[in-house]
C-alpha cells in the first residue's frame, strides 16, 4: 500500500519556522512508523534527524507526536495509523531539529525526585536481601513499569505551559520509591513533591494517561503521593 507521510520539518541553520513536508512511502500494513521513517532517510532524505534505539518499545526515545497523540514510533502500526500520517516532535521541550528534542529539561526534572533506593541500615543478620511482602511489592509495581519516553510528560498541558512543573513522569517516579517499603528517605521525597512545582500543578486532564505507552495508571499513582504528603503531615 502506499502511504503519505506527513512530517514537520526544522532545520535551525536554514529555517526560522517548522514547515512541513510530504513523502510517498511504501508500506505493509503491519509495518511500523519507525520503519517508514527508516525509509524516508535511508531512501529519501539523509537530513531527516529523529532519535530511536532498541525499536521494540523498551527504550522509549522515538517517542513523536504521530497523528495527534504522542505515541511511541516503534509500535504504532501502519494498518492502525492510516494512509496518511502526520508526525511532528513532541511538545514543551526544545525543539532540536526535526523530530529530536532536548531531553535535558526532562531529566533534570526527573532526577530532582531522587529516583533510586535509599537505605543507609545495615542488611539483615543473613546478609542476603531486605525482603519485601507480595502486597508491598504491589504497591510500585504499576509506576516501576516507566521506561522514561517523555510522552506524558510532553503531553500535559500544565507542562508546556511551565516547565518548572516537575511532571509526571518525574511524580510516576517519585512514587515508585515512596511507597516502597524498603525506602528510608520518604518523607524527604514528599517534601519535594509538596513543592507548588509537584503534585499540586496536576489538573487531572488525564492526557498523560492517554499519553502512556505502557498503559500506567499515572493520575492514579499522582493522587496517591498527594494522599501520602496529606497523611504525613508535609506543608
Amino acid at each position: 500500500m502506499n502511504v503519505t507521510l506527513k512530517i514537520k520539518r526544522y532545520n535551525p541553520e536554514r529555517d526560522l519556522e517548522p514547515h512541513w513536508e510530504s513523502y510517498e512511502v511504501e508500506a505493509e500494513p503491519t509495518d511500523r512508523v519507525l520503519d517508514l521513517l527508516h525509509q524516508v532517510k535511508w531512501y529519501q532524505d539523509g537530513t531527516l534527524t529523529f532519535r530511536r534505539s532498541c525499536a521494540h518499545g523498551v527504550c522509549g526515545s522515538d517517542a513523536m507526536i504521530i497523528n495527534g497523540r504522542n505515541r511511541l514510533a516503534c509500535e504504532y502500526l501502519i494498518k492502525d495509523a492510516g494512509p496518511v500520517i502526520t508526525v511532528e516532535a513532541i511538545i514543551g521541550l526544545p525543539l532540536v531539529k526535526d523530530l529530536l528534542v532536548d531531553m535535558e529539561p526532562f531529566w533534570e526534572q526527573y532526577k530532582s525526585v531522587k529516583p533510586f533506593l535509599v537505605n543507609d541500615d545495615e542488611l539483615p543478620a543473613d546478609g542476603k536481601e531486605r525482603r519485601q511482602s507480595p502486597a508491598d511489592r504491589e504497591r510500585y509495581e504499576d509506576t516501576s513499569r516507566c521506561i522514561l519516553c517523555a510522552a506524558c510528560t510532553t503531553a500535559c498541558p500544565v507542562f508546556w505551559a511551565d516547565q518548572s512543573y516537575v511532571g509526571p513522569a518525574a511524580i510516576v517516579n517519585a512514587h515508585r520509591f515512596i511507597v516502597d517499603s524498603r525506602d528510608t528517605i520518604k518523607q524527604e521525597r514528599l517534601e519535594i513533591m509538596a513543592d507548588p512545582d509537584g503534585v499540586w500543578r496536576c489538573r487531572t486532564i488525564f492526557n498523560c494517561v492517554e499519553a502512556c505507552p505502557r498503559d500506567i495508571k499515572i493520575t492514579r499513582a499522582i493522587m496517591e503521593v498527594a494522599g501520602e504528603i496529606g497523611r504525613a503531615g508535609v506543608r
